[in-house]
């Protein structure tokens, strides 16, 4: 099995994979490692990787060109735009069955033991580090075939989840461990997908709490809203068109509704466990509104 590791920190790997069991298999030819920086995928004297976010906000946004030409240099011919769904929509790309493109993100789904499971089956995994406040969402929507978040935490990089999600896998692997019992037996291995959750069970995304009055700022446990960032269009994916008007209402409408969306699709369970507002209702209203409108 192969991982390949895109990150603007390629000296971070120099030691969490040089230890225990993933050195092992790395001797043992089970599973290669190649780590590759983002920087030399850069076409500027800076080699600049990130930049400031449409519709304001604080810190800095992964660019998508050295995401995308990256993976398409490591996966040449093999990753080809996926036809369009009903709701004439891309939905990503596609790869051969054998390999995954995964960003690591705080607004990803929970990586759990099944999502290990699954990953252990593959032939080869490309793990993108997502970095500061964010990576421009057409690298989610267009490039990566899944995003990943490793808790409910924010860190400072993608470096750290990338050498859990090789650790975990390669522990799956046969011959890694050396006793194949041992993984069968193993903490959460046998743990159904979906039947509990880092906050302590499964609850219905439906399961909601009354609204509360007010707007309030965007509850912990909610997550993150979608960034973009230059250019704005970007192999004919465009930037939002309320990020561009200046009206910081709608922005931050946007936004809001944007977070919601994104949770109920990445991490439903949260839903019950945020602080919602009756704003917050009516904007999941819309979205159900919209779901309905695109499968008529």
């Amino acid at each position: 099995m192969r991982f390949d590791i895109i990150t603007i920190f390629p000296e971070f790997f120099d030691g969490p994979l040089d230890y225990g069991i993933v050195r092992r298999a790395r001797d043992a030819g089970l599973i290669e490692v190649g780590v590759h920086d983002l920087r030399e995928f850069t076409r500027d004297r800076h080699r600049t990787v990130d930049d400031r976010p449409f519709g304001g906000g604080e810190g800095m946004v992964l660019k998508p060109e050295p995401l995308f030409e990256a993976v398409e240099s490591l996966l040449p011919g093999s990753t080809t735009p996926l036809a369009k769904n009903s709701a004439s929509e891309e939905v990503g790309y596609s790869t051969s069955s054998g390999t995954a493109i995964v960003l690591l993100s705080a607004s990803g789904g929970l990586f759990r033991q099944e999502t290990a499971r699954r990953f252990a089956s593959l032939e080869r995994i490309v793990l993108l580090c997502g970095r500061y406040e964010g990576v421009d969402e057409r690298v989610a929507e267009h490039l990566a075939t899944q995003e990943v978040a490793v808790g409910d935490f924010v860190l400072s990089g993608g470096e750290l989840p990338a050498a859990m999600v090789i650790d975990v896998v390669t522990r799956l692997l046969p011959g890694a461990l050396g006793n194949e019992a041992s993984a069968v037996h193993e903490s959460f291995s046998a743990i159904p997908s979906g039947e509990s959750s880092a906050l302590g069970g499964q609850r219905s995304a439906c399961d909601l709490p009354a609204p509360t009055s007010g707007i309030q700022p965007l509850p912990s446990g909610i997550l993150d809203y979608p960034h973009y960032t230059r250019p704005a269009e970007f192999r004919g994916w465009g930037v939002p068109e309320v990020l561009l008007g200046g009206n910081h209402e709608q922005i931050r409408r946007w936004r809001r509704k944007m977070a919601l969306e994104k949770t109920r699709r990445n991490r439903p369970e949260l839903l019950p466990l945020a602080r919602l507002t009756e704003e917050d209702f009516a904007l999941l209203a819309e979205l159900q509104a919209e779901e309905r409108t695109r499968g008529q």
